[in-house]
């Protein structure tokens, strides 16, 4: 079972990158190729996502993936 505090921190990283990029839902989705409903998914720290997603989300918002998993950072 994967624990769930991380996937809920990891999903806030992924919603504050979002909306400090000014993204949809819709608009991150149609970036990605996810569906809508993922994303919220893994915003609410519902969905453990496989390392590929990962470097999906970070190819998309323009970080390494190391940035990216670095959840200290918040949205930056």
């Amino acid at each position: 079972m994967p624990d769930h505090d991380l996937l809920k921190t990891f999903g806030k990283r992924i919603r504050s990158l979002r909306t400090a990029r000014g993204l949809s839902q819709e608009k991150l989705a149609e970036l990605t190729g996810f569906h809508r409903t993922y994303i919220g998914m893994i915003e609410r720290g519902e969905r453990n996502l496989s390392l590929t997603n990962v470097a999906v989300f970070a190819d998309t918002f323009g970080l390494s993936i190391s940035i990216l998993l670095d959840l200290e950072r918040g949205g930056t």
